[in-house]
């Protein structure tokens, strides 16, 4: 029970650093959600290792230009669709936590 306790006052904790980071650089609720429809509108094709990504709008990231420019296909750090991915993410969905919105 006691590690609970704690788990609960970290997230509390966590959501209140979240909202003064989000004052702190005029971060808008409104902005955040554009961003994260965004994010679901242009999800990722290419992955590294390091987990470095790119949705392949606009130009090409430092560590895939490296990569090209040593000899290494793109399509190697492409990463694959998989068909439950499709399901996940509804387009007329809403995703977004409700406490941290409130």
């Amino acid at each position: 029970m006691k590690g609970k306790i704690a788990d609960g006052e970290a997230r509390d904790r966590l959501i209140i650093w979240i909202r003064r980071r989000m004052a702190e650089f005029g971060i808008t609720f409104e902005a955040l959600g554009a961003s994260i429809e965004e994010d679901l509108a242009h999800p990722p094709i290419y992955r590294d290792a390091r987990g470095n990504d790119w949705n392949g709008v606009g130009p090409m990231p430092d560590w895939l230009a490296a990569a090209k420019h040593a000899g290494v296909d793109p399509d190697f750090f492409r990463i694959e669709e998989k068909p439950m991915d499709k399901q996940k993410h509804r387009p007329n969905a809403v995703y977004r936590q409700a406490d941290l919105f409130e």
